[in-house]
């Protein structure tokens, strides 16, 4: 059996295929897209779907059931079924480290999610009212400092005198940002500021769901090493690392959930079988 998932996002769109093992055997990956989103999600899903088969030197009809999540998943036209992406989250990452709480950081929002061992989502927390905190932001503060997304984290971890930012809102911190270039705060400095507060953000969500021993981090924020790090001394804690890329996981969880799709419809259409011929 082969199964995709494509997670549509507000940044990236992403695809896992999946080669879903039989009964005791092993799941293989395929493999993996990221692709920039599009002004149209059905766009941005095809190109990860299409980036995604191609590497894994498949054709589209050989994929037995797909699953669609992120903001734009009713937008897919090829999706066998669309899911929400907190459970799908949550599923990728206990996957890959079973019962571990994941914080996920992505450009729209923040959540913390908790599943039970069987990866089922049992609780879940998460801050959507504002774009502070998320890789949206980053990306806003990272052109207004005219630097890049990568240079943001290393940035953080060179601050010798950081500089406090008060605002709460993005809208607000980008011009106290503004303010802070023009009375010649190192952009280190400033990047160590925002990087905390995002962190505070972060944490805040942690300790509402409740703090455990262990924690992972998904998205792409959590390829912010200055964040990741701000997040640990907060958290007095060391994240566990994921060993694939923290931006794909949902997909991943996605393309889970399609093949337990694919399996219930195989066993009922093997069960109308056996009623049919039942006489």
């Amino acid at each position: 059996m082969i199964v995709a998932g494509i997670d549509v996002g507000s940044l990236t769109g992403k695809t896992v295929v999946l080669r879903a093992a039989q009964q005791f055997g092993m799941d293989e990956i395929l493999a993996s897209s990221i692709v920039p989103t599009t002004v149209k999600p059905e766009r941005t899903a095809m190109n990860a779907f299409n980036q995604a088969i191609e590497k894994a030197n498949i054709s589209n009809t050989e994929i037995d059931y797909s699953v669609g999540t992120g903001y734009g998943r009713v937008k897919i036209p090829f999706a066998n079924k669309n899911i929400s992406e907190i459970p799908c989250h949550g599923r990728g990452a206990h996957y890959l480290l079973p019962s571990v709480p994941i914080i996920d950081n992505g450009a729209q929002d923040s959540k913390v999610i908790r599943v039970n061992e069987d990866g089922k989502l049992i609780d879940f927390t998460m801050n959507d009212n504002c774009a502070a905190g998320t890789g949206r932001f980053i990306e806003v503060m990272a052109r207004t400092l005219e630097t890049t997304l990568d240079n943001m984290g290393p940035f953080a971890l060179n601050s010798q005198h950081p500089k406090m930012i008060t605002a709460q809102c993005s809208v607000f911190a980008e011009t106290e940002v503004v303010s802070l270039i023009a009375d010649g705060i190192p952009v280190e400095d400033i990047v160590t500021n925002l990087t905390d507060s995002i962190a505070s953000r972060i944490v805040s969500l942690v300790n509402r769901i409740g703090l455990r021993p262990d924690l992972t981090i998904t998205g792409g924020v959590a390829k912010n090493i200055g964040v990741v790090k701000s997040i640990e001394t907060k958290l007095n804690l060391q994240i566990k690392p994921i060993p694939i890329d923290l931006q794909i996981i949902g997909a991943l969880g996605t393309a889970l959930f399609a093949k337990e799709e694919l399996i219930e419809k195989q066993a009922a259409e093997k069960g109308r079988k056996l009623k049919k011929w039942d006489f």
